[in-house]
């Protein structure tokens, strides 16, 4: 009895196979046509190269003659390359306070304008305690006064919000 194993996230290769028919690409590129899996089989063995099923949910399913291991090591060297090429965006967050002095508040607008300049998104939130949910208009003049001073580096993505107990707006670096 053999036992056939087909890995999740690979092609199904030469033996692997179990279609009776499939539409055929050849090794250059040019279409074949459908034949039936076993020729298909014969002529990848005669050229030395391997049967791989490309397209698995077609009717027929197609498969191309191609170099397997050369076909896996191109596709990693493009995930690479994909991943190299790729800027991550993080979110970083600074806290103000709906009676925040000057000075504290100068150095809150220097941290986010670094982060802004990084190319970071930045969540500036205020937290309101107890009394203090009276005053929400005081926080949210706050927030557009932050937002105004970092508006050459940061761009505010909506209108600050009141979630819960906290006001949170979230400003986009300007595209360069």
């Amino acid at each position: 009895m053999e036992v056939f194993f087909i890995r999740k996230n690979e092609l199904q290769i030469n033996d692997e196979i179990r279609d009776s028919d499939i539409r055929l690409i050849d090794a250059d590129g040019a279409m074949l046509g459908v034949i039936s899996s076993k020729a298909a089989q014969q002529m990848a063995i005669t050229k030395n190269l391997d049967l791989v099923k490309i397209v698995p949910n077609g009717a027929p399913p197609v498969c191309k003659i191609m170099d397997y291991s050369k076909y896996v090591f191109e596709q990693g060297k493009k995930e690479k390359e994909a991943k190299k090429n790729q800027k991550v965006v993080s979110l970083k967050e600074v806290r103000l306070s709906a009676k925040i002095e000057e000075h504290d508040f100068d150095v809150k607008v220097k941290s986010a304008y670094k982060f802004l300049k990084d190319g970071d998104k930045v969540k500036v939130s205020i937290k309101f305690r107890g009394r203090e949910m009276k005053y929400t208009s005081d926080g949210k003049d706050v927030l557009e006064k932050f937002t105004s001073v970092v508006s050459e580096v940061g761009v505010a993505e909506r209108q600050p919000k009141l979630e819960g107990k906290s006001m949170i707006i979230i400003l986009n670096p300007n595209k360069k």
